[in-house]
């Protein structure tokens, strides 16, 4: 089934939030790039007619950024079939199968809460599509390590693991791709990416905003289920993974999966949670919730490469400014010649930014103009000069991928377990979570597992 592209798009959870927010315009541009399946069959427990499906597609569009082509909308409209239905009703199945009757190879993509995946793929298998079709999964795999095992062997009863698409709209971004290409297209890199010349890799995604509406379900989860175990540890993956062999899909997820096999399990002792104040005030929330809304750890990987060399991760919400970055940190020079006595530079940094933009900037030492020999920090900066009509967004990506049944871009189940594997110590002997101002980089005690020279300001705040 590798490399079939499917004639049919079943989306469960047309009527959701995600739906609505993500994946209408994504399909409207692979629409407009003549990309998009003839048939898209919405699924939904919503009681509406086919209309009121296209009206809400409509509404939706024209609320959007994209300047609509009358011709693509009323293509993707068009497109559109709907069965309205219970996902634990046989009978929700069995119209599907006939909305499904002139279709041979359809998709099938879960926009829903993880506790209907089991309840939808044993419906899916009962009118026989496991057989012939693919299906999506959206992030969490799992709460824990137990829930992921049982979930990927429920998903194993039925279907090949080549026919599963775990997606993680992180990987298909831009800028996180672009860790790969920037990392093995240039070779100057290679001899100096190892413990010998790295001292440290900073990983931080900061949120300046709280959980916006979403109490009840963030409360469930907090910040290191929701962004640690997967977005940042995709990006550890990426940054410490060893060449692969090939460009080929597994090629590159076998090497991920290395890195997160290799890593340590983290340790409680060296992990801060916090929440930030009012957090327990949001609506959904519970009163005494100790959810975190910030995390702060260090974490090692136990490979030739990278042995000894401390990852620090942090991440969180109500913090400063609104960034997702990496910085990888060199070694410092044997001896500071040409330094000015009265300031300690930074040594040597690359820095990736993959949000708000892709920038990549590397922080070198070089002559101060003026008489005195004395160095001084020059950023040598990547800004992409793209039209952005050219690139694609995450979710539209994805989708294509998924659509063609290039899984590259999306998780395996190894690398799922193993993920959950590293966070597992952390979720059963947990520190309670520290109260800290919204606003601020999260409770003081977080300097307790703050690399040893402290967190590079990000660039916002340079």
């Amino acid at each position: 089934m590798e490399g079939q592209r499917s004639d049919a798009l079943v989306l469960f959870g047309i009527t959701g939030d995600l739906a609505a927010k993500k994946l209408f315009t994504s399909l409207y541009k692979l629409a407009g790039r003549g990309r998009l399946p003839r048939v898209v069959v919405g699924v939904a427990s919503s009681d509406w007619t086919l209309d009121q499906l296209r009206d809400h597609v409509r509404s939706h569009l024209e609320q959007s950024e994209i300047n609509l082509v009358d011709e693509i909308l009323n293509g993707l409209l068009s497109s559109l079939r709907y069965v309205s239905g219970d996902y634990r009703n046989a009978d929700t199945f069995s119209r599907l199968g006939e909305a499904l009757d002139d279709v041979s190879f359809p998709t099938c993509y879960l926009a829903i809460p993880p506790s209907l995946f089991v309840v939808v793929v044993e419906g899916l298998a009962s009118i026989g599509l496991n057989g012939n079709s693919r299906v999506v999964l959206e992030k969490p795999f799992g709460r824990d390590l137990a829930s992921a095992v049982e979930l990927n062997r429920t998903l194993h009863e039925h279907y090949d693991e080549d026919s599963i698409f775990r997606i993680d709209h992180f990987l298909g971004k831009e800028p996180v791709q672009n860790l790969m290409v920037f990392r093995f297209s240039n070779s100057i890199l290679e001899p100096i990416w190892n413990r010998h010349y790295i001292d440290s890799v900073q990983i931080t995604m900061a949120e300046s905003f709280g959980i916006e509406g979403r109490g009840r379900f963030y409360d469930r989860v907090g910040a290191l289920k929701d962004v640690v175990q997967n977005h940042l540890l995709q990006m550890v993956a990426l940054l410490a993974m060893e060449p692969p062999v090939s460009d080929s899909p597994d090629a590159l997820r076998d090497e991920r999966s290395k890195v997160l096999t290799a890593m340590r399990p983290f340790d409680p002792d060296d992990l801060v949670r916090g929440q930030y104040e009012g957090y327990r005030d949001e609506d959904g929330v519970e009163p005494d919730s100790d959810t975190e809304t910030f995390v702060s750890l260090r974490t090692e990987i136990d490979s030739w490469r990278w042995a000894g060399v401390p990852w620090y991760i942090r991440a969180g919400k109500g913090l400063p400014v609104t960034v997702t970055e990496a910085v990888v940190e060199f070694k410092r020079p044997p001896r500071p010649l040409f330094a000015d006595p009265g300031c300690d530079p930074h040594p040597n940094h690359l820095r990736f930014r993959m949000k708000p933009d892709g920038v990549i900037t590397l922080e070198m030492q070089a002559k101060r103009p003026g008489d005195a020999l004395l160095s001084q920090t020059v950023p040598l900066r990547l800004v992409h000069d793209t039209d952005e009509s050219e690139i694609h967004t995450a979710y539209e990506r994805l989708l294509d991928d998924a659509l063609s049944g290039d899984p590259r871009l999306f998780a395996r189940q190894d690398g799922v377990e193993a993920a959950w594997e590293n966070v597992e110590p952390v979720l059963n002997d947990r520190p309670p979570a520290i109260p800290y101002e919204f606003g601020t980089w999260g409770p003081e005690a977080a300097e307790a597992v703050a690399p040893r020279d402290g967190w590079h300001e990000t660039e916002e705040q340079l």
